[in-house]
């Protein structure tokens, strides 16, 4: 039980005794190792909030600011397995204080930087510190809180990273503009000081470096096509809900009419509901894990339907986002647990894989969703024009068109007129750059 090939080992009568009742109470390292989810749940998408700061201080275009968003999805990817396999013979608990001080270190080069690529770098690194610290948190989490609620325990830790786009994430970018872009990364460099010692503190010792342990062991794992089920299953869950939602917003504004100022609070709506999944999810995994990774994927995708059939409409458009997160999201902590159970003698790995799964299937289905949108049959097609077909004013209660271009002749510098009727117009649609 002290090495991390053997923590999900748990004696024959305690897997007997685990299926008639739940333990009612978690550990409190469950909600240590959630702490420091939600500080890289925050690191991950507070940039979203700062590129025009820091685009404008180190003297970059938006669009390439926005690679310190892309390069740390893919330090997620590839760090969490590579990492799981350089920290194999290292304890639970040196790895994840090492993986916080790297975490830590990272954002204080950010913070110091002024060369883009130098902060680029530091991203890659932190990405990489999360995707260790996130593979071997999972596996402590459910070894601390053993076979009966293992799945109960994940959905907290992963919780942690739900509440960050809930709080972590806009108090992030609030920040960024009261004190500077730079202001939230030192903050997150001391809360991530604080948190090894946290983990120090309640991580109990273990033995590490079992010799029996090895690199070809731990590989063996990838063998189990049950595992690879679990992770198929990680991407294309993942991908369908957040090829949605990363482009949520043009789809409230454009197609539903809602104001720009209420995109956030639909948004918060979601990692609400994304936050209630993980949370309900996880209790429900532990009692029927496959019956949950079967509703909530049936549920998700007549939740997608409904959104393209109601998206004309803001009410119904928002519940159903909330909804989304509520069940898009509730069987992650359960395919987390169904990979770490499947890797066998491998659970850090199989666990990593899973952390690189979900981060696939956000880039892959975002990815989709955009060459889906940039098609004639997208947002741009015939069948998703809003109104376009209809002359201006036809709709008194189009939103959209409550200040029309000034007409020729009305008296405006010509230049000014080009640039109003030349302007995009919000009955045109949207696209994505080419």
């Amino acid at each position: 039980m002290t090495t991390r090939g053997d923590t999900l080992h748990a004696p024959t009568d305690l897997r007997g005794s685990s299926r008639g009742q739940l333990p009612t109470r978690l550990p409190l390292l469950v909600y240590v190792l959630a702490l420091g989810t939600f500080l890289m749940g925050t690191t991950e998408f507070v940039v979203a909030g700062l590129l025009p700061e820091i685009a404008g201080d180190v003297q970059v275009g938006v669009a390439r600011a926005g690679l310190l968003i892309t390069v740390f999805a893919v330090g997620m990817i590839v760090g969490a397995p590579l990492m799981a396999m350089l920290t194999l013979r290292l304890p639970s608990r040196l790895a994840l204080i090492l993986a916080l001080g790297i975490f830590a270190a990272g954002h204080v080069v950010v913070a110091l930087g002024s060369d883009f690529a130098l902060i680029l770098g530091a991203r890659f690194l932190t990405a990489l510190a999360t995707g260790a610290f996130w593979a071997v948190a999972n596996v402590v989490a459910a070894r601390a809180a053993g076979p009966a609620a293992s799945s109960r325990a994940l959905g907290v830790v992963g919780a942690g990273a739900m509440l960050a786009n809930v709080v972590g994430v806009p108090l992030g970018a609030y920040a960024g503009q009261v004190m500077g872009w730079r202001g939230p990364f030192w903050a997150l460099a001391v809360l991530g000081a604080a948190a090894m010692v946290l983990i120090a503190r309640h991580v109990p010792r273990d033995t590490g470096g079992d010799q029996a342990v090895s690199v070809r062991s731990e590989l063996a794992a990838l063998r189990s096509g049950r595992l690879w089920l679990a992770l198929a299953a990680c991407v294309t869950t993942t991908g369908g809900v957040l090829s949605t939602y990363t482009y949520i917003s043009p789809l409230l504004t454009d197609r539903a009419g809602l104001a720009a100022g209420l995109v956030p609070l639909v948004l918060v709506g979601f990692g609400v509901g994304a936050l209630a999944g993980f949370l309900v999810g996880g209790r429900l995994g532990d009692r029927r894990p496959h019956t949950t990774t079967i509703v909530a994927p049936v549920v998700t995708t007549v939740l997608l339907l409904a959104i393209c059939l109601l998206s004309g409409y803001a009410g119904p458009t928002t519940v159903l986002v909330a909804l989304l997160g509520l069940f898009g999201l509730g069987a992650n902590p359960v395919l987390i647990s169904l990979g770490v159970r499947f890797a066998g003698r491998a659970p850090t790995l199989g666990s990593a894989l899973t952390v690189s799964a979900f981060n696939l299937g956000t880039a892959v289905g975002s990815w989709i969703a955009g060459l889906a949108l940039a098609s004639p049959l997208g947002a741009n097609g015939s069948g998703c024009r809003r109104r376009r077909d209809r002359p201006p004013h036809a709709d008194p209660d189009d939103r959209h068109r409550a200040h029309p271009p000034p007409p020729v002749g009305s008296g405006t510098h010509p230049s000014r007129r080009a640039a109003v009727t030349s302007s995009p117009r919000p009955d045109r649609g949207w696209a994505l750059p080419a």
